[in-house]
């Protein structure tokens, strides 16, 4: 969900010149290109299973729909976890370079989220197939592993752009905010846990730990989403295969709404009552006008798109950026309209759902196509340059 590797010249190390790929019968070379940032597709699959489940209506077919969604994201889960073994048994220099890349090493929080985001869609989705007693154990096991990938990634990556990256001025990306995200979705994902736990100390801190982990990620948007801005502003617009990027800044928008909507769901079975009714109102007093800031954001980023689309853009990986932070907000207003009983909010996720349900079928269909063409896991080619209508 920002610069991702595949469109742009500088997954390469910042500082050294593109290195040889020569065949090797025990290194897989399409395997060589296989970056973090295609955990995005296991993201954008299972928030479509997730957000459908979450609608506050009722849809004929929609559950059986989401339910085959649900199973396409465990399997894609696996493909790429296996690729990116693969990748790093095979390739490790180029995996030790990704890592080294400030324009690559932010989507190992990808990981972490796409953990999480197939746990919490097998938890509410994958019961009808499995059970619930898998599915929760399913649950357990993703979240714990998603959320201590998040966590390191949340510390890992900002160090890594401190003391090694040292990014020139004015090359703020949203991209930046991946491994911010992560503990976000860890906070909503694990009120989907805290009913499971018995009552007591354990279910209680589980509870604080989200809330913890939402203003851990809170706190950091609020340092990075101004440096974004600020890019934008001074430098002018991203370049063309990177315009669909600036859908990122949806993520914690939407995540953190979902998150205090989820937790305030859960909190009256986990705290003492005067805190579980403010921990419900502090769900609509924050995510109202965060979901408002969001519909301000996704007309910014989508006149954006149409500008870029007019001068040329054409697909590349960035387009799963309008899958997930899209879905984020898809259950932001699901959780409001629950809480609130508004119609206008329910209609609102119906309509991002929607929205939702076209870019996941776009993207999805020309990944697939790009695979098979072997054009996606080909050697990074630099963005396409602006036509001469750049206004």
């Amino acid at each position: 969900m920002a610069i991702f590797p595949q469109t742009q010249a500088s997954v390469q190390p910042s500082s050294g010149t593109a290195e040889p790929v020569t065949a090797h019968p025990e290194r897989p070379p399409a395997l060589r290109h296989i970056g973090p940032n295609w955990y995005a597709v296991v993201m954008g699959t299972a928030i479509v299973a997730g957000a459908g489940a979450a609608l506050p209506v009722h849809v004929p077919g929609l559950r059986a729909a989401v339910t085959v969604v649900w199973a396409v994201s465990v399997l894609l889960l696996a493909a790429v976890l296996a690729a990116r073994a693969g990748h790093w048994l095979h390739h490790r220099d180029q995996a030790r370079a990704h890592l080294l890349d400030p324009a690559v090493a932010p989507f190992y929080g990808c990981l972490a989220m796409a953990l999480l985001a197939v746990g919490g869609a097998t938890l509410t989705v994958g019961v009808d197939v499995i059970g619930a007693r898998a599915a929760l154990a399913a649950d357990v096991m993703l979240f714990v592993a998603g959320t201590a990938v998040g966590l390191a990634a949340a510390v890992v990556v900002p160090f890594l752009m401190v003391v090694r990256h040292r990014p020139a001025p004015g090359t703020a990306s949203p991209v930046w905010l991946l491994p911010l995200v992560a503990p976000m979705v860890s906070a909503s994902q694990g009120a989907l846990l805290v009913p499971h736990l018995g009552a007591g100390q354990g279910r209680e801190a589980l509870l604080l730990a989200c809330y913890a982990m939402f203003g851990l990620s809170l706190l950091a948007t609020l340092v990075v989403l101004p440096l974004v801005f600020a890019r934008l502003v001074h430098h002018g617009p991203l370049p063309l295969a990177l315009t669909p990027t600036l859908f990122l800044v949806l993520g914690p928008l939407g995540q953190s709404t979902t998150a205090v909507n989820q937790l305030a769901d859960v909190a009256p079975g986990a705290v003492a009552a005067p805190y579980a009714s403010a921990f419900g109102a502090f769900a609509v007093l924050y995510g109202v006008p965060v979901m408002g800031f969001a519909l301000l954001w996704l007309a910014l980023a989508v006149a954006m798109v149409v500008r870029a689309a007019r001068n040329g853009m054409g697909f590349a990986m960035t387009w799963w950026a309008f899958t997930f932070p899209v879905g984020t907000c898809v259950t932001g207003a699901a959780g409001l309209a629950r809480h609130t009983g508004l119609d206008a909010l329910t209609w609102l996720a119906v309509a991002l759902y929607a929205f939702l349900a076209v870019a996941w079928a776009a993207a999805g269909t020309r990944t697939a196509r790009g695979l098979f063409s072997g054009a996606l896991t080909a050697a990074p080619v630099p963005p396409r340059p602006a036509t001469a209508r750049t206004r």
